[in-house]
């Protein structure tokens, strides 16, 4: 079910969202990261991943969110698990000063190898590829980001 604009702005302002996050390795062991466009990560690198739906189960949303981050439908059972994350901002998608976003997120490790071309300009402008050690030390990748990695 998808929310109206005031809805979700009541739901942000006054629940954490459930989203899940991809933590995409190829055979390099480099990871995929977007340049994210909008809020509440916009300017950072970031990993793909997305909101559950109300009424969505996990399997549903992880094929959906994964079609249309990655432009592949995968399943929650060919990924790894790898935790539950908190993740706070101080802003939200509206720029309301107001509130903040929290994100209980569920990140997942994915082994799939994609042409960077072909990924969705949606909710990143532009993908690279990164090592480890880039993501840890560049303050251009969100620490949201990074928590995965420490």
């Amino acid at each position: 079910m998808k929310l109206n604009d005031q809805d979700f702005h009541q739901l942000i302002k006054n629940a954490p969202l459930i989203s899940i996050d991809f933590i995409v390795q190829n055979k390099e062991n480099k990871v995929l990261l977007g340049l994210r466009e909008n809020r509440p990560a916009k300017g950072y690198w970031f990993v793909p991943g997305g909101r559950i739906q109300k009424g969505e189960t996990i399997s549903r949303a992880f094929k959906r969110i994964s079609a249309n981050e990655l432009d592949i439908e995968l399943e929650v059972a060919s990924a790894t698990l790898l935790g539950i994350y908190d993740h706070m901002y101080a802003y939200n998608f509206y720029e309301d000063g107001s509130f903040g976003t929290h994100y209980v997120v569920i990140g997942y490790k994915v082994d799939v190898e994609l042409e960077l071309n072909m990924l969705p300009k949606i909710q990143h402008r532009s993908y690279r590829w990164f090592n480890i050690h880039e993501i840890q030390s560049s303050e251009q990748i969100h620490a949201n980001t990074k928590a995965y990695f420490n």
